[in-house]
């Protein structure tokens, strides 16, 4: 049994793997929580992820046996990184991994609908090039709500006019038709560059806005995971 531990913003996801096989999620507040828990299994081997809590502290506290991957910008990748690699998210790095290992050979967008929005850019499987970063859905309604003087914080909501005749409505319209939008159009241009084009989204947002879409898309929720899988087990393999 293979281990991913993702350690995000806000949660502290785990994935079990029988090989490529995701058997199992588990989604935690606290490393202390972690640690009991995966005491439980018998695991062969683990990676690890973190964009928030340092990797001695994870260790000091989870006491994993076994000797970890702990990713970064010079852990080995099944693709060519061609972004500037030490300034790059973890996060972006296994999604781009996650959309390989399920779509191998194809030309890929990969789209996370997290805190931020992030676009990745994979030519053939093989050459990743990077993409771009965006605010989130919830950062959209908090910068509002903060920068200006008589906004109020907003919450998503499905069901609104387009055209708005409320402040709370116009809000949520400007905020959700401005992202899809803002995919639909970004999707098209990658398109036009590479094509055929397998279009993924991902992420806590992603839910939202699968079906509101213009362009085909693939919505994976635990893209991340299985690209942390996937990056465990081309490390295991040279």
């Amino acid at each position: 049994m293979n281990l991913v531990i993702d350690v995000g913003n806000t949660k502290i996801k785990l994935g079990f793997f029988n090989e490529e096989k995701l058997k199992e999620v588990k989604i935690f507040d606290q490393l202390s929580d972690v640690k009991t828990f995966i005491k439980t299994y018998s695991l062969d081997n683990v990676i690890i992820s973190s964009v928030r809590i340092s990797y001695e502290e994870i260790l000091n506290e989870i006491e994993i046996n076994q000797n970890p991957i702990l990713l970064d910008y010079k852990t080995a990748l099944p693709f060519e990184n061609l972004y500037k690699s030490e300034t790059i998210g973890l996060d972006r790095i296994a999604a781009v991994a996650g959309a390989q290992a399920l779509y191998p050979d194809h030309n890929i967008i990969v789209i996370d609908l997290g805190t931020c929005i992030t676009y990745e850019v994979l030519e053939n499987g093989k050459k990743y090039y990077g993409g771009a970063i965006s605010p989130g859905l919830f950062m959209r309604f908090q910068s509002m709500h903060n920068f200006t003087a008589r906004l109020p914080l907003v919450k998503p909501e499905s069901n609104f006019n387009f055209i708005a005749d409320n402040t709370i409505e116009a809000m949520q319209s400007g905020v959700a038709f401005g992202i899809q939008a803002e995919i639909d159009t970004y999707i098209q241009e990658v398109k036009r560059k590479y094509s055929p084009l397998t279009s993924i989204i991902t992420g806590g947002d992603a839910k939202f806005f699968e079906t509101k879409l213009k362009e085909p898309i693939f919505a994976i929720p635990e893209l991340v995971l299985v690209g942390l899988n996937a990056i465990l087990r081309y490390n295991a393999s040279i």
